[in-house]
């Protein structure tokens, strides 16, 4: 599109294909959709098309077998032999995917012989929620957590009817694998709730804008909305009456858009309504909603965000971090098949480290999803370079039972789901290296066990192309140990929070440290940190299963980069490294700052072989991460000394 950077799939991704002979077998929408792809890019570079029938010989063949493989027809195999490179698939979706599997490969797809090969998504939905709101809020904006512009859906209370950029959203997102996308903000306000019922036709635009490439459309929508739109005096979801008005709404939804994916649900969670006011179980009201969706094959996900956000900062018995589990597990067993509970990946609140969720493999009889954040609410607010692909890796990669049934992402049976990190900035995510974060979750979600490195370097050459071995290193290096570097410079040692209230970007240590959100790192003169072992604290390392209970429940156990999360230490309490606590706050917070400025200095020196536009507009981020950098390292550095008294072994600047 005109004006729009086009992140991973460029004109130049698509040569290899452009320029050679290509076979489609098949029919059906998302053939069409592949047909199109290849038939615009023999336009552009001289090659060929043919549908069904050809009567010369071939380089590509992409054929729709019309064999239901049981798999939603979203797998694909693919070879090259006698010359001629073949993929085939069980579906449209599977073709499509097969057709972007290409432009992955490049050249290397056209090359020699490929034995075949047979690819699947390990999960069945991998899916994007949009916080957007319909009208302006007038706290969180047009999108709640957005840092890329507007919403690419609404605009001051109305649809934006862009369906072209819809629809190259669409295309992005098939390009890595994503399937499914909620449209609004999980935080339903009034117009928002009018999107089911009286305003699903501006719903339905959307789902046609991205059903061309095979993503299904979600809503959020509020538990009262049988009081809020249906004028019922109760949304009890054991009220007969209330379940007919779901599952007539319901219907009607399906009349306009068929193929729609379900509801995302947040209840009794911040102040949104649910099933507690009427003294039922969040089982009672999920399967209100899955008996309400499973005529139609619908899934309702509920979010297990449900936490005390009115906590007393004096009481140190409550544990934010023991919420989801506590309320939760008790339930394994009574949701539908067709309820999905969808769980955050740490127990908090997507913070730059965190230990993943003990609730994640204590609910063997419960379909759950995993959550992950790619707005960076927490996280740089793409204003910092901050790759999030080892951090998801590593959560995803968890095992949290020893000899137990797998890693979390085998146990995310209800599949992958991210926040959205898009917007309406020409750049799709504000700073165009945040793109890299979507393109990685969409990689992971199709295979979780992948390893984000490679993913990380298939995003560059898509992007950047693969003709500059100066440049591919060069991204490589500002982007691999960016996470950690952030990490650096902020909360310590797993920690979190030490954010400015509200909008949550910037230091102040202790900005939520008296608040009743439940946020605390509790420092004093003497030392830092949550006490959340079973012996002295808030029990939460208990719910952990073996080995993780024990090894968390420890100071001399637990892992040191999530030691202030599980302990709270003396100032002096030894690392593994043989860092002080309080010589490691300042140690990062100065090599933080460093690998900024080392990170600033490489991008500067990719002048010339960067887009212009998108070289200046990371420039002008690398500004700020380096000014906020420095503020952070100031800030904790100096709040530190001024608590312990302890001064810096290495006599550096603390203010």
């Amino acid at each position: 599109m005109l004006g729009v950077d086009p992140a991973w799939l460029p004109d130049e991704a698509f040569r290899p294909i452009g320029t050679r002979r290509t076979l489609i077998r098949g029919s059906g929408p998302l053939v069409d959709t592949v047909h199109g792809e290849v038939a615009e890019a023999c336009v552009r570079f001289g090659g060929s098309v043919s549908r069904e029938t050809s009567p010369e010989p071939y380089d590509l063949l992409l054929e729709l077998t019309g064999t239901d493989g049981g798999d939603g027809g979203e797998a694909f195999t693919f070879e090259r032999e006698g010359g001629r490179t073949t993929v085939t698939a069980s579906g449209g979706p599977g073709l499509l995917y097969g057709l972007f599997h290409v432009v992955r490969l490049g050249e290397t797809a056209f090359q020699g012989s490929l034995e075949r090969s047979a690819h699947r998504p390990e999960l069945a939905l991998r899916m994007l929620d949009h916080w957007d709101n319909v009208a302006v809020h007038p706290v969180m904006g047009q999108v709640e957590r957005g840092y890329a512009g507007g919403s690419l859906f609404w605009a001051d209370g109305r649809a934006r009817g862009e369906t072209d950029r819809i629809r190259a959203y669409g295309r992005l997102l098939a390009a890595c694998g994503i399937n499914a996308v909620a449209v609004n903000n999980v935080n339903v306000h009034a117009a928002e709730a009018h999107l089911l019922t009286d305003r699903i036709g501006e719903v339905a635009d959307i789902a046609g804008a991205l059903r061309p490439y095979g993503i299904r459309t979600h809503l959020s929508v509020t538990f009262a909305a049988p009081m809020v739109l249906g004028g019922l005096a109760t949304a009890d979801p054991l009220d007969e009456a209330v379940r007919a008005w779901w599952a007539e709404a319901t219907a009607r939804v399906y009349e306009a858009i068929p193929d729609f994916g379900g509801y995302v649900v947040k209840a009794d969670s911040e102040g949104q309504p649910g099933p507690f006011a009427y003294g039922r179980s969040h089982a009672d009201g999920a399967n209100m909603l899955a008996a309400a969706l499973e005529p139609f094959g619908g899934t309702v996900h509920w979010r297990a965000f449900v936490y005390d956000h009115r906590q007393d900062w004096r009481d140190r018995t409550t544990d934010r971090a023991r919420a989801a589990y506590d309320h939760f597990v008790p339930l394994d067993g009574e949701f539908a098949d067709n309820a999905v509970l969808q769980v955050k990946h740490g127990p908090m609140d997507f913070q730059v480290r965190e230990p993943v969720s003990p609730l994640i493999g204590a609910m063997p009889r419960t379909r759950l999803a995993v959550e992950m954040q790619a707005t960076q609410e927490y996280t740089g607010q793409q204003r910092h370079v901050c790759w999030l692909g080892p951090m998801w890796s590593e959560a995803l990669r968890f095992r949290p039972e020893e000899g137990g049934s797998g890693p979390v992402g085998e146990l995310a049976r209800g599949g992958l789901v991210a926040v959205s990190n898009v917007g309406d900035d020409p750049f799709w995510t504000g700073h165009p290296l945040a793109q890299a974060n979507l393109y990685t979750f969409g990689r992971l979600a199709w295979q979780p066990d992948s390893d984000p490195g490679r993913i990380l370097d298939e995003w560059i050459g898509l992007t950047f192309g693969t003709g500059d071995a100066r440049l591919h290193t060069g991204l490589r290096a500002v982007l691999d140990g960016s996470w950690r570097t952030y990490e650096k410079y902020t909360a310590p040692l797993g920690v979190g929070w030490m954010v400015q209230p509200g909008h949550h970007y910037g230091p102040s240590v202790d900005g939520y440290e008296y608040s009743p959100w439940g946020t605390y790192h509790f420092a004093d003169r003497d030392g830092i940190g949550v006490d959340r072992s079973v012996a002295t604290g808030t029990g939460y390392a208990g719910q952990y299963a073996k080995p993780w209970a024990e090894v968390y429940e420890s100071p001399t156990s637990c892992p040191d980069e999530l030691l202030l999360f599980f302990h709270h230490v003396s100032y002096d309490h030894v690392l593994r490294s043989g860092k002080t606590v309080i010589q490691h706050i300042y140690d990062t917070h100065f090599e933080g700052v460093e690998e900024v400025e080392a990170a600033q200095r490489e991008w500067q020196g990719l002048a010339g072989l960067v887009d212009p536009a998108r070289h200046a507009r990371v420039a002008e981020r690398y500004e700020e991460q380096l000014r906020g950098a420095r503020e952070w390292r100031d800030q904790i550095n100096s709040y530190f000394l001024r608590k312990s008294g302890v001064p810096d072994a290495h006599g550096r600047r603390i203010y």
